[in-house]
């Protein structure tokens, strides 16, 4: 398949934006969200455990929920962009291993694997995420609490 150059400045600006957004979770930058997703995205964590809602609402849950994991590290891959035009879609895997805080000075190491269901749109800031869902696959080494979260 041969892209025009516009089509593959698009879908480079679209995996920019991924990886941008990996980094702003993984560095706690709740505001860097704002120029990740559009002012009315739907964001929808429920499935591994965490809020849905808009844009305001995920950044809100995100400052209270990620401090107990000092370290993550979100790395996207395989990622299935296809855009038509202004809009598009994406199925991107996220393999995530994180440490969590359990207390006394001890840490948690563990792994989950998912996929993000995207929704992508052009504004005239340029591309941004609409709506983002995550699919669950698989988890590792989940800490106490956590063990049904992959449904096992």
């Amino acid at each position: 398949m041969t892209m025009s150059l516009q089509e593959v400045s698009d879908r480079f600006e679209v995996q920019d934006l991924l990886t941008e957004y990996a980094h702003a979770i993984d560095q706690k930058d709740w505001d860097a969200l704002d120029d990740i997703f559009t002012e009315d995205a739907f964001i929808d964590y429920s499935v591994m455990g965490g809020a849905k809602g808009s844009l305001p609402e995920i950044k809100k849950f995100l400052a209270e929920a990620m401090p107990i994991f000092p370290h993550t590290q979100h790395l996207v891959a395989n990622m299935q962009i296809k855009l038509n035009g202004d809009e598009g879609t994406g199925r991107i895997m996220c393999h995530n291993p994180q440490v969590m805080d359990i207390g006394e000075g001890k840490r948690h190491v563990f792994l989950l694997g998912l996929w993000y269901l995207d929704k992508y749109v052009r504004t005239a800031k340029g591309w941004r995420i609409k709506e983002r869902v995550e699919e669950k696959s698989w988890g590792l080494n989940l800490p106490k609490g956590l063990e049904g979260l992959m449904g096992d």
